[in-house]
């Protein structure tokens, strides 16, 4: 049997595919029309783009091509992806010596021109924030060898993700929220028969005279049977797509900092009486929208199409009708986001963005507390 031969630019992509796919996370990306490159994303890197080219360039105008396809194809993932900012490291490995490429510069896109991995060393913008690429690409095997040990790894990689996201993504029972929908349906019931609002609602005077609990438990009071429905409809629908994403205790907190932050902003913009789940009900969407962002390759079309235009309409409505209660509506939205950036986001949250998370959430309560009880008359 003849033995294959494989030659040094293929072992050379091979080697830096196996480094960026399995050592960094990062994931291969079709692009329609793209010949002799390879390009891969990870969009919580500091390079989202990782191009591998192998084409042939030759001179200083098929560069400038090639960089203007680029900087065009990135607008696009970009777009894509609800990325505000995107850069972007373009390895060569079959650049002609007629290219100079310090005529390009370029404040999102790094180039580096390599034969070898050795040459690596020559960029230290590479070397800075890939400090392992030199030993994670260093093989002892050869030849065909290197190329079976190469995919193997990469396929187990690619498996490893499909089951996480597996994870992630498959429906799940969602319990807690059957159980608020039925604990805003049995309050109501209740308040009927003994109108509880006046003693439970969420009430600027009342929380500073000391009754903190309506805080949390306004959001399970209601004004009317349509004001029930309509919140313990969303709650459902919204509901039990996000337990599925969270999970359960992730998912009632967050529904439950949402709620909290929802009646700090209300009271620090109203004195009135507010009652209704719609403020935890927008940290929910609040929480969606975060979740999308981190998983925005699979749900970007969902967030763009769905989520934001549902946001957007239902805040409308609230400044546009009186008597709904916007500003827990809005509270409720940022305590989502932050609440949601505190529990985490499975496989993708670290665990520096959640203590940033905490913070800011806890940030947002004391400045509103701060400003309710010692600043407003």
């Amino acid at each position: 049997m003849n033995e294959i031969v494989i030659d040094k630019q293929e072992e050379l992509v091979m080697k830096l595919l196996h480094y960026f796919i399995t050592e960094k996370g990062y994931n291969p990306v079709i692009i329609k029309g793209v010949q002799n490159e390879i390009w891969l994303e990870n969009l919580n890197s500091d390079y989202k783009i990782i191009r591998i080219v192998s084409g042939y360039i030759h001179n200083d105008e098929q560069f400038k091509f090639d960089l203007l396809k680029t900087k065009t194809l990135m607008k696009s993932i970009k777009k894509k992806t609800l990325s505000l900012k995107m850069k972007a490291l373009s390895i060569f490995v079959n650049l002609g010596d007629n290219v100079n490429m310090e005529n390009f510069k370029e404040n999102n896109i790094e180039f580096a021109d390599i034969k070898s991995t050795e040459d690596l060393n020559n960029y230290r913008f590479v070397t800075a924030y890939f400090p392992d690429i030199m030993k994670d690409t260093n093989f002892k095997e050869k030849g065909f060898e290197l190329f079976l040990k190469i995919t193997d790894d990469i396929n187990k990689k690619n498996e490893e993700d499909a089951k996480m996201n597996e994870d992630v993504f498959k429906m799940k029972k969602p319990y807690i929220t059957y159980g608020l929908v039925a604990i805003n349906i049995i309050i109501f019931l209740i308040s009927k028969i003994f109108n509880i609002l006046p003693i439970f609602a969420v009430n600027r005077i009342a929380i500073r005279n000391g009754e903190y609990y309506r805080l949390i438990t306004g959001i399970f009071l209601h004004a009317n049977t349509l004001h029930l429905v309509f919140n313990c409809y969303a709650l459902y629908i919204i509901g039990m797509q996000l337990e599925s994403f969270l999970g359960k205790f992730k998912y009632l907190l967050v529904y439950l900092l949402s709620g909290l932050a929802g009646s700090m902003l209300s009271i620090f913009f109203s004195n009135s009486y507010s009652v209704g789940a719609s403020g935890a009900i927008f940290g929910m969407l609040g929480s969606l929208l975060y979740f999308g962002f981190h998983y925005r390759v699979y749900l970007d079309s969902v967030v763009k199409s769905q989520i934001i235009p549902l946001i957007a309409i239902n805040l409308a409505i609230g400044f546009t009708f009186m008597g709904i209660d916007n500003w827990a509506h809005i509270g409720g939205l940022v305590g989502g986001i932050l609440s949601t950036m505190a529990v985490g986001v499975k496989y993708k949250s670290t665990k520096f963005e959640m203590v940033n998370g905490v913070i800011l959430y806890l940030l947002y309560i004391l400045f509103l507390g701060y400003m309710v009880f010692f600043k407003l008359i």
